[in-house]
């Protein structure tokens, strides 16, 4: 059996113009469901709707439909399953979020740093510690006490008094997300989220049963009208209007706009939130990751007073700081709100693992030469990407980011799919602006990563050149769209 479905009303607000096309119309509808498949917007093992009610849904004749599905099983993208109808696949390929990234691709689809250098030493500093406490079971839903004070002490010295009753420790920000939306929604209720986000982010939230309720976000320099940042508007009505249970955003160096949310701003969503009684929930990920920011700003629950502070939760990592593979995060909450994850967690899992949680207590210690690190890392990263957009790709929009690790570049014209698709075939994996959309939006837009090693760098811009070549001189009609995927 496939492990999800996707509805009839759902696929279709997916498939969006696809009848965009002189040739026929089979071959249309096949397209713009294979371009869903391989940009992971319908994930594999999904099972698609009947032919006859998509057949209804979308006014076309079923042999139509049947003619579209089974050319995706003739490429391999969907599998007649007994009792399951047609169940998308990927082709020839062992799926990694999506995406296929064996052999000599550069991932550009991930926004990471390599891992840090002095991981190792501070590994082996603490193997003695390990040692000692392979006496226990290793299994806590809270943490160790030991991270969760280092965790505790780093906020208090970043300007937000925390104890370590308010600290659980987390397998990384994801884990944290879902655990957050796995307990504090109930099905139905309304989550605010930004638009464009962290995809992850939305399916987390929408696997509890949420609504989500989108508010915008742009990149500086990148709009057609000039504006950029948060709708401050559009989320104060968001509160008023729907009552959301929570919120989920991303106050630094946004993914995937770089955006910074101003200071009075943080105040005021915390003052809404507390209004509605409603939580938000601040990823602050890559809150750390400062190249030379104007502005500095304390953690976002700081911007409470005695009636807002505690609307807010917070959620960070050493994924983007240290290494993505050390899977360490942890949540900033209330007493109450700890104690009720707690109790949850065990449900889904047994714990973090404790010589990660070693490590990363060590290195908490002393953490400003990762920061100083990652900030020279990520300006010359920065730089390489603003100045080679700029001479390959004039008529591209490309914000000028203080932090974070990508830029939201405007192509200015909607071919982000087409474009991803086609550097594929030139060993680069990238991410449509679609992903971080809803329903389809943002095909003008795709997110560039800075952290990568220079050479790694150059040569994706290279494949992005030859591709974007391709594409505003002959835009590959729907029938040609995935000629060169392997």
């Amino acid at each position: 059996m496939a492990d999800a479905r996707i509805g009839t009303r759902s696929l279709i607000a997916h498939l969006g113009d696809w009848r965009q096309t002189t040739g026929p119309s089979y071959l249309a509808l096949f397209d713009r469901i294979r371009l869903l498949v391989l940009d992971g917007r319908i994930a594999v093992d999904t099972r698609l709707p009947a032919e006859r009610d998509l057949a209804q849904a979308l006014g076309v004749s079923r042999t139509m439909v049947s003619a579209a599905y089974r050319e995706l099983r003739d490429a391999g993208y969907t599998q007649s399953v007994r009792g399951s109808g047609s169940v998308t696949r990927l082709p020839g390929r062992a799926p990694v979020g999506g995406q296929d990234v064996s052999g000599d691709f550069i991932d550009f689809s991930k926004a990471t740093l390599p891992a840090y250098p002095g991981l190792y030493a501070a590994t082996q500093r603490v193997m003695d510690s390990f040692a000692v406490e392979l006496g226990g079971s290793g299994l806590d839903p809270f943490g160790s006490r030991a991270l969760r004070e280092a965790v505790a002490d780093r906020y208090t010295a970043r300007g937000l008094p925390t104890s370590v009753d308010q600290i659980m420790i987390t397998i990384g920000a994801q884990h944290a997300i879902f655990l957050l939306a796995r307990v504090l929604l109930g099905r139905g209720d309304r989550a605010v989220v930004e638009l464009p986000s962290y995809p992850h982010a939305y399916e987390a939230l929408k696997a509890a049963g949420a609504r989500l309720v989108p508010v915008a976000v742009g990149a500086k320099g990148t709009s057609d009208d000039g504006m950029h940042g948060w709708d401050a508007v559009g989320l104060e009505q968001a509160f008023a209007r729907t009552s959301p249970a929570l919120a989920y955003l991303m106050p630094d160096f946004h993914n995937p706009t770089g955006e910074s949310m101003p200071a009075e701003l943080r105040s005021q969503v915390l003052s809404d939130a507390a209004r509605q009684g409603s939580l938000v929930i601040a990823d602050e990920t890559t809150g750390e990751l400062d190249i030379d920011r104007a502005e500095s700003f304390l953690p976002f629950a700081a911007y409470g007073d005695a009636a807002t502070a505690d609307s807010a939760i917070t959620i960070g990592s050493v994924g983007k700081t240290v290494w993505s593979g050390l899977r360490v995060g942890w949540i900033r909450a209330t007493p109450a709100i700890i104690r009720k994850l707690a109790g949850a967690r065990f449900a889904g899992d047994l714990g973090t693992p404790v010589l990660d949680q070693l490590i990363v207590a060590e290195l908490l210690r002393d953490f400003d030469p990762v920061l100083e690190l990652r900030s020279a890392q990520l300006r010359e990263g920065r730089d390489t990407i603003v100045s080679m957009l700029g001479e390959r790709f004039p008529d591209w929009r490309v914000p000028r980011v203080d932090g974070g690790l990508a830029v939201w570049v405007n192509l200015r014209e909607p071919f982000s799919s087409q474009l991803a698709l086609s550097v594929r075939s030139r060993g680069v994996l990238i991410t449509a602006g679609p992903r971080f959309g809803l329903d389809g939006a943002f095909e003008r837009f795709i997110r560039i990563p800075i952290g990568h090693q220079l050479p790694e760098l150059k040569r994706g811009l290279d494949a992005l050149a030859a591709g974007w070549s391709t594409l505003s001189h002959h835009p590959m009609p729907p029938s040609e769209l995935y000629a060169d995927v392997v």
